[in-house]
């Protein structure tokens, strides 16, 4: 649960973090970039850990909420999934075609971008 967290917020942040004040994207990058704790981040910054912990937590609010107007992420997933489809669709049905192979996978690649 706890990795599966960490990959969502990286992702948003890698989405959303344009978005955030130098603060909160400093302390989300070491946070759940760098595997900073609480208390190194703490003092880091020369504020408390509590302090660490509201920012992070109201800046992972902050990156949910983007995320649910503006679904970034999601349409990025679903796009990839697609993708995704196409290829195996391809490969399995059309497997002596190399050039509507090498298509597809121009295409997975450029959506991994």
């Amino acid at each position: 649960m706890e990795i599966e967290k960490n990959n969502r917020m990286n992702s948003l942040f890698e989405f959303y973090g344009a978005l955030l004040t130098d603060k909160q994207h400093s302390y989300l990058e070491l946070y759940y970039g760098d595997d900073y704790s609480l208390g190194e981040i703490a003092t880091e910054f020369d504020v408390s850990r509590q302090a660490v912990y509201d920012n992070i937590r109201r800046t992972e609010s902050s990156l949910e909420e983007y995320e649910s107007k503006l679904h970034l992420l999601a349409n990025y997933q679903a796009q990839n999934q697609a993708v995704d489809q196409l290829v195996r669709y391809v490969r399995a049905h059309y497997p002596a075609d190399e050039q509507l192979s090498e298509l597809a996978v121009r295409v997975a690649d450029q959506a991994a971008q």
